[in-house]
């Protein structure tokens, strides 16, 4: 399968004598976009004083030689590069100031869709521009602003020839994360990645995947010709394309043309874009839920709707396991039972539309093991369609029981006790509590499935997650409400700062003599490069029986299972991370008689406070 959206290729031009005519050619190459000067790159002005302060006539080309729809959607404004609001000189400086301003306001007044300018330095040399852009971002701001930044810092090869290795050269991550920091991570600010020819290492390139990038910037002498005549990219380049597709970005093709026609760079990127891999069951069932953030499921307060029902049982990989699992648990149970029982007692708890029903009887004609299933549901409306299906297929085989699992009396005692109740997190839809409450209907030697599950947490950079965050304000509930609610999300533009680590560990039947569900646990991780924490991501990794495994943990993730998305932990304030810091975590589970809350805070690089302290922004509901 390929990339659903079709690419978006824009073409750079550095001079447009007759704006018309140069997108006629540009779309006719293919080009769905292009890239000018918003004002002649030789026009400078002067407002301060000099010889052209009262220089007669138009700016630059009016308004009327494009209709408005096309100035929306095909082109993209450049912003003059002789503009220096950082100078020394003072009329420099405010001349550039005043020719900075014409130019956003000329870019609004035409109703362009982005600006671009380019980045030279740190935040130090561009704290002024950083003013202004935020100044305009913070206003009435209609566009986005693309900030042209090197993938690497040019100086760093130059740097390499003169074999002058101690002389620090920043990181152009450095640049964009100061100069965006200074824009309070506004989201109208987004990055266009000029790709070099020698590309960073692949930690530094993944760092970028958790940015806000919109464009890569593709000069023409990236490209090699290969045996037939045509442009193509190095492997490497290649595989870089590939990863930045995830994110849908755009691109911009700049430089001079040394083919035939223009149209074969296009070709060969629409090539390269169709046949991005990104299609799989998980990426179908996610489509268009990319960074957005949900509020996880509470199936104890709330009954689950139809279609989430429906659309969960589509899961290709989670019945199959379980009805694994089941089908391994019955051989061994008759293993240690030396002589076969005549009918096996099995438990249904929480068994919504019978998926799992399903399941375990799909198990005991493949084991030929006759069974007695109990299928315990408290949704009155997933209990009509429960009854039904008894009614219709299932017989006397099925009980159906109309009852919280938790108040049931059950009639008997059961070999297999079997639940479908884990989160994104593990126990976050309250599975320790509901199994605790009905294991007393086990027998002694009765099996579990799941029997056990371990939620897995890790630090995250994602300015798309924080600025998602930071939108979420409810003026009826406590101001950090946002920023300590935890939400279901599908990650994908963010960068893992250390791999995630494995957290709270729960097993069925629980044997403890005093049972007990709250955790408290720190974890420490290793900071590799430079980077800003925003959050953490869980995961979980359940035993459903012997080695039957369900896992949406990252290094173990189940092929093609889409039932979970991960969770996600914000922090209220960003945290600016050094390469060999470390981040430690301090995360509690806690529990009431009628709720379930988390609670967490960090240590090192430095002290916060306690997020969701006693709850108050955040429960599940017992």
């Amino acid at each position: 399968m390929t990339n659903q959206r079709p690419i978006s290729c824009g073409l750079d031009l550095c001079s447009v004598p007759d704006l018309s005519n140069c997108l006629f050619a540009a779309t006719s190459s293919r080009f769905e976009f292009i890239c000018i000067p918003l004002v002649h790159p030789l026009f400078k002005r002067e407002f301060i004083s000099g010889v052209v302060k009262n220089r007669p006539g138009p700016l630059t080309r009016p308004d009327l030689v494009l209709c408005t729809s096309d100035w929306n959607n095909l082109i993209i404004g450049k912003i003059s590069s002789h503009i220096k609001v950082d100078a020394k000189d003072l009329n420099y400086r405010k001349n550039s100031e005043e020719t900075l301003n014409q130019e956003l306001s000329l870019a609004s007044h035409l109703g362009l869709a982005g600006i671009t300018l380019k980045l030279i330095g740190g935040i130090e040399k561009n704290i002024n521009l950083a003013r202004i852009i935020n100044d305009k971002l913070s206003a009435t701001c209609n566009f986005q602003i693309w900030v042209q930044i090197p993938m690497e810092n040019p100086l760093k090869q130059a740097l390499s020839y003169r074999e002058e290795e101690n002389i620090m050269v920043e990181n152009t991550w450095e640049w964009w994360n100061g100069f965006r920091t200074v824009c309070d991570y506004d989201k109208k600010l987004a990055i266009a990645l000029i790709v070099s020819h020698d590309l960073p290492e692949s930690e530094e390139i993944d760092r970028w995947l958790g940015e806000p990038v919109r464009c890569l910037i593709l000069p023409t002498t990236l490209f090699i010709t290969n045996k037939k005549g045509y442009p193509v990219l190095s492997k490497a380049h290649q595989i870089l394309i590939k990863k930045f597709a995830m994110l849908e970005v755009q691109f911009i093709l700049t430089g001079a043309n040394r083919y035939s026609s223009i149209t074969l760079y296009h070709n060969y990127l629409d090539y390269l874009w169709k046949n991005c891999q990104i299609d799989g069951p998980v990426e179908r069932f996610a489509r268009g839920y990319e960074d957005y953030l949900q509020c996880p499921l509470q199936p104890l307060m709330d009954n689950l709707e139809s279609q989430t029902y429906e659309i969960f049982e589509k899961d290709p990989i989670k019945y199959t396991q379980y009805q694994a699992a089941i089908v391994q648990a019955i051989i061994n149970i008759n293993l240690k039972r030396e002589t076969k029982l005549d009918k096996l007692i099995i438990m249904v708890v929480g068994a919504g539309r019978g998926p799992l029903v399903r399941a375990a009887l799909n198990a005991a004609k493949l084991t030929n093991q006759e069974i007695k299933v109990y299928a315990v549901e408290k949704n009155p409306n997933a209990v009509n369609t429960l009854q039904a299906l008894q009614g219709d297929m299932w017989g006397d085989k099925v009980s159906v029981v109309s009852c919280d699992m938790r108040d049931w009396c059950a009639p008997e005692q059961a070999d297999i006790l079997i639940s479908e109740l884990l989160g994104s997190f593990g126990d976050n839809e309250l599975s320790p509590e509901c199994l605790d409450g009905v294991q007393r209907f086990l027998k002694d030697d009765g099996i579990s499935i799941p029997c056990s599950y371990t939620s897995y947490i890790g630090p995250v950079q994602s300015s798309k997650l924080y600025n998602e965050v930071r939108q979420c304000k409810d003026k009826d509930k406590h101001p950090l409400v946002n920023f300590e609610t935890p939400y279901v999300v599908h990650l994908q533009n963010k960068y893992d700062i250390a791999k995630p680590q494995p957290l709270f560990k729960f097993k069925h039947p629980n044997k403890d003599e005093i049972i007990d569900n709250n955790r408290y646990e720190v974890k420490t991780f290793d900071v590799e490069q430079d980077s800003i924490l925003h959050g953490f991501s869980g995961y979980f990794k359940a035993i459903l029986y012997d080695n039957i495994t369900l896992s949406i943990e990252p290094s173990t993730h189940s092929p093609e299972m889409f039932s979970w998305f991960p969770i996600f932990f914000p922090i209220k304030e960003s945290i600016q991370l050094k390469k060999g810091n470390k981040i430690v975590l301090h995360f509690w589970r806690r529990c009431n008689a009628k709720n379930v809350w988390y609670e967490w805070c960090i240590s090192e690089p430095i002290i916060g406070s306690i997020h969701n302290p006693n709850g108050r922004s955040y429960t599940i509901g017992l």
